[in-house]
């Protein structure tokens, strides 16, 4: 019997709506940091750290515990991998959970194969420390003694004694309130070895208070014959830098120094960059390998160039293998988040907004004073849909030709591999000069910009109803689209209107100047408006500029980038960059866009540009 008609279309409906299905679906943001390999823990997960082992595995090493951050049953465990964190191996403990606290492990693999982990422990098992208000902190994870283990096997075991490294007494450690006989410190910064010996990175607290670490400084301890000297007990330190001040904010900065993290420049120098409570990362060099330091001086692109903004958070700098480097961030100025203590005013830490995290890339240049290194404009590397969620601790791994990096929200640790375009992207900005052409909709022509009109091309949807689902929920595409403007403007007076493609309904793109000197980009989609302006003084009268919107629907995040540079809010604010409703539909109005006499050039891109993009289409010049 031959099926009829209706069967073989209620036969063929599955399949077809399957294909729709997969269709629509939008690929997944491998940004977001739920797309990553999840790295197993106890429950508090702080600082997965990994190095490669002689034997082809990934070590890592990880703070954990069943309770939450700070609390009793904190300790130190490694686990392996010889899939790139596919799956990982049992975790074994380098100390145990009902132990005294053991803390904040880094690892330094030697030429021999042997790996050395070194952590704080609270070997006295001191049960509260004071605080220099008067008060008391349960929270002791963050003194005692600074101790090492090692393993022989490539990480499957340690060796059951500890061995403890002896560090030089500073002016913080004796004007701290138990006059340096219990002395504070941590340790989040990785080792490297540098020539014949290596060098530690160390966390000094002179006192403990408001926001936890009240004052604090970096230091560092070196060892000449770790590399090579096989008996643990032999194995000698030097603390560093000379003297008895370690490496503080530049004058008239915060009392807070910490989390130093250093590279090594090819010329044996090295370079720190350290967290503050200022709005600004700290920086240094050593000539002399960490005996003494150039004068501390707050993080910029170029040197005596524009401050890169951070607030109180983990920004770490790593080597490459390309001679080149990398540097994690959160490009905001967390000063300006309000008081400084452990919550601000409206009730926000000064540890907050780690969410999205900042990638940048380095090379090193000659100057003067010796080989420095200069900076990328910064990426999107990360991110999590939901704003309050915080990344922090990360490491890089670098292994058959792919990048890879860790991060913890502190109950979950990710392993995520970096897109090559978005790695590549910033290593190649320096010198990049091409003008994208993938996703390009719009060109405007020469004929279309004396016209001041050209047909606005369809932009992409950014949030649908999900018709197929049973609840018809909204569906989020993460799409994004990019506007590149060249103009000129004769003034920057309020009010000009530079882009407009408004339907009569209001729904559409609008870019007007305001009465602060800047660019406004408003977007309409029939249901709500959402804006964000670039920043003061970016812009300039009477001459040829560049401006590139991009409308980033990962994170939910608009950028601007003015003439190569990416708005970072100056001093003016917190944030360059701003949030976007994730409600927000498609933006698409008139068939046409307005233009006003002062754009010399137009680019629509139907999706979303990167940084490192957008500087190519800066240095590739005017349409």
């Amino acid at each position: 019997m031959k099926p009829t008609l209706l069967a073989v279309l209620l036969l063929a409906l599955p399949a077809a709506f399957a294909a729709e299905k997969k269709v629509a679906e939008p690929a997944p943001d491998l940004r977001n940091i739920v797309t990553g390999r999840v790295i197993p823990s106890e429950g508090y997960a702080d600082q997965p750290y990994i190095v490669k082992t002689d034997d082809g595995a990934w070590l890592c090493v990880m703070t954990t515990g069943a309770g939450k951050e700070g609390q009793g049953g904190q300790h130190v465990v490694s686990m392996r991998s010889t899939n790139q964190g596919r799956t990982w191996e049992k975790q074994v403990d380098i100390e145990p959970a009902d132990g005294p606290e053991a803390s904040y492990a880094v690892l330094l693999k030697v030429p021999g194969g042997r790996v050395y982990a070194f952590y704080n422990h609270n070997t006295d098992r001191v049960p509260e420390v004071k605080t220099e208000n008067g008060k008391t902190m349960k929270r002791v994870d963050s003194l005692g003694h600074y101790v090492f283990k090692f393993s022989d096997d490539h990480g499957r075991s340690w060796s059951p004694q500890r061995y403890e490294v002896t560090l030089r007494e500073f002016a913080c450690d004796r004007a701290n309130v138990y006059g340096g006989k219990l002395r504070f410190f941590w340790n989040v910064g990785r080792p490297l070895i540098l020539g014949d010996a290596a060098i530690m990175v160390m966390h000094k607290v002179g006192a403990m208070g408001d926001g936890f670490f009240a004052q604090s400084e970096g230091a560092f301890f070196s060892s000449k014959n770790i590399l090579t000297e096989r008996d643990p007990a032999k194995i000698t330190f030097e603390t560093l830098p000379d003297g008895e001040v370690g490496l503080r904010t530049p004058v008239g900065g915060g009392r807070v120094a910490e989390e130093q993290s250093i590279v090594k420049l090819s010329d044996g120098s090295l370079y720190c960059v350290y967290r503050t409570i200022d709005g600004w990362p700290t920086c240094a060099y050593s000539r002399d390998g960490g005996h003494t330091w150039s004068t501390p001086a707050y993080k910029t692109y170029t040197p005596g160039g524009q401050r890169v903004k951070h607030p109180r958070a983990a920004n770490f700098a790593w080597n490459c293998s390309n001679g080149k480097f990398l540097y994690w961030f959160h490009n905001h100025g967390g000063k300006f988040v309000g008081e400084l203590g452990a919550a601000g005013k409206g009730g926000r830490s000064p540890y907050d907004d780690r969410n999205p995290a900042w990638l940048m890339a380095g090379q090193e240049i000659d100057t003067p004073q010796g080989k420095m290194i200069e900076w990328s404009q910064p990426e999107i590397l990360l991110y999590d849909d939901d704003p309050y969620i915080r990344m922090s601790y990360p490491d890089l791994v670098e292994d058959g030709g792919k990048f890879f990096i860790t991060e913890t929200q502190k109950t979950i640790g990710h392993l995520h591999e970096i897109s090559p375009a978005l790695v590549n992207g910033l290593f190649n900005q320096f010198t990049s000069r091409k003008a994208a052409t993938n996703s390009l909709a719009l060109k405007a022509t020469a004929a279309q910009l004396v016209a001041h009109a050209v047909p606005m091309p369809k932009l992409p949807e950014l949030n649908k109803r999900n018709n197929k689902a049973e609840t018809m929920n909204g569906l989020d595409l993460h799409a994004g689209f990019s506007v590149d403007l060249w103009l000129q403007l004769d003034s920057l007076a309020a009010g000009q209107v530079i882009l407009d493609s408004r339907d009569a309904a209001g729904q559409g793109v609008l870019v007007t100047t305001t009465d602060a000197g800047t660019l406004k980009l408003a977007l309409n989609d029939g249901r709500q408006e959402v804006a964000w302006t670039s920043d003061r003084g970016a812009l300039a009268a009477g001459k040829l500029q560049h401006v590139v919107m991009t409308v980033d629907g990962g994170p939910k995040i608009i950028t601007f980038v003015v003439n190569g540079v990416l708005c970072d809010g100056g001093d003016e604010r917190q944030f360059g960059w701003g949030r976007y409703s994730p409600t927000l539909r498609t933006p698409n109005g008139a068939a046409t866009a307005q233009l006003a006499p002062a754009v010399r050039g137009l680019r629509v891109y139907t999706r979303a540009l990167r940084t490192s993009e957008v500087v190519g289409n800066f240095r590739a010049g005017c349409l």
